[in-house]
């Protein structure tokens, strides 16, 4: 459930216009529902409550400090995959003692400065990661916390460039290798093993899949007990998908995962550590765009948008889904049209041959479902700025992330000094 929807004919973001909220900051521009995220978070942390789980917010989905500090202000931890990360975090109000690090390529100096704030836990892809750790946290006088990264060779059955738990990915060490990575951390005098992580890929699906990480997963920390390696933490990651309009198959609900999570982890004695991201704020966001022209070419429609590739790259790059709609609704015909952006690229779309009713130059349009992985892998690609993130709550709103200029883009690159002194 989200807080976007028809209002007399117009769509609204809560008690917000869009049509006003795009007269007086422009287009494109994302906009991210505060009672979505709210609720999202809420309906999923509750069905582990009981069970005391520490929930982590996948940063990498959507950084905007306004969006963090919401999630902050519920609870909310993160988890992490660089030192900006942690920076944002932590200037959202999340405690370190709430954020766990994840990722294959942590720097020396990432893991001094995470070590420094004390975060919760590393969680170690390699040996290789894991040998820097120790040298980095004994030269500080420290000992790491970790969990490593095991990965249980399923297959998610999602898209290949977010699936991460099969034997073949970057991700995690092997099941077959875990057990004496965790016997040569145990004898690290920098390293402070506590726990187990496992993350299997993004937007799943099915259940099964997280059924079948799950069971090995407890064989496993059953193993390192009987090794005589105790495990206090247990971080079953995320991906769990949301209903991206459009696709065939619903995602499972967060009651159903948490069933399979009770069933699965039952009797396993370890804090249990979530890192939601998508599910948190996929639907809590959306793009706003304006019609530029509706060009007819050897019998299509394009419809030419203000929004590119560079502000929402998933149709292109995971040929993803995202419901488009008019903010002023109409019942007028549908038919087949490209809704495509200025780019000047033949991957630039949001939409090939969707049914939609052909608008017209200026009318807005709004792409669903952009709340995570949107503004957040957004670029200044063709030396288009980046675009305006807005916060709604009831019928107020406020600009999160400012609309970047021309001179912000100009500005960062600077003339060699011998064609300065040429000039």
């Amino acid at each position: 459930m989200d807080y976007f929807q028809y209002k007399q004919g117009e769509y609204f973001a809560e008690g917000v216009s869009l049509s006003k909220l795009a007269e007086e900051v422009g287009t494109p521009f994302y906009c991210y529902s505060t009672a979505t995220l709210e609720r999202h978070y809420t309906v999923f942390s509750g069905h582990f409550k009981s069970l005391g789980a520490k929930v982590c917010f996948a940063v990498k989905a959507n950084s905007n400090v306004g969006v963090l500090a919401t999630l902050a202000r519920l609870g909310c931890g993160a988890d992490v995959v660089s030192e900006g990360e942690i920076r944002l975090a932590m200037a959202a109000g999340i405690k370190p003692k709430d954020i766990v690090f994840s990722g294959v390529g942590k720097t020396p100096a990432e893991m001094r400065f995470a070590l420094k704030e004390n975060i919760f836990q590393f969680n170690v892809e390699s040996e290789p990661e894991l040998e820097i750790l120790n040298e980095v946290a004994l030269s500080m006088g420290k000992r790491a916390r970790i969990a490593i990264r095991v990965n249980p060779d399923v297959d998610p059955k999602t898209h290949a460039k977010i699936s991460t738990g099969q034997k073949e990915s970057k991700f995690g060490v092997s099941m077959r290798s875990a057990l004496p990575l965790y016997t040569f951390a145990a004898g690290l005098k920098g390293i402070d093993v506590q726990g187990v992580s496992v993350h299997i890929g993004s937007q799943l699906t099915s259940l099964t899949p997280f059924a079948q990480a799950f069971a090995r997963v407890r064989e496993f920390v059953q193993e390192l007990k009987d090794a005589g390696i105790a495990i206090s933490s247990l971080d079953l990651g995320g991906g769990l998908g949301i209903p991206y309009d459009g696709q065939e198959v619903a995602p499972p609900s967060p009651e159903a995962y948490a069933e399979i999570v009770r069933q699965e982890m039952n009797g396993v004695d370890c804090e249990l550590v979530f890192e939601p991201g998508r599910l948190l704020v996929g639907n809590a966001g959306i793009l706003v765009t304006r019609v530029i022209y509706v060009k007819k070419s050897e019998g299509r429609v394009f419809v030419i948008v203000d929004a590119a590739m560079n502000d929402l790259i998933r149709p292109t790059l995971y040929d993803a889904h995202h419901d488009i709609l008019p903010v002023m609704e109409t019942d007028a015909a549908q038919t087949p049209v490209d809704v495509v952006g200025p780019v000047c690229e033949t991957g630039d779309y949001f939409a090939e041959q969707r049914m939609l009713a052909i608008p017209k130059a200026g009318d807005l349009l709004v792409l669903r479902s952009a709340g995570a992985y949107g503004a957040v892998m957004s670029s200044t690609y063709n030396a288009r700025p980046l675009v305006a993130e807005v916060m709604v709550k009831g019928s107020d709103y406020s600009v999160v992330r400012p609309r970047q200029s021309y001179d912000d883009i100009i500005g960062r690159d600077r003339i060699p000094g011998w064609i300065a002194e040429e000039a």
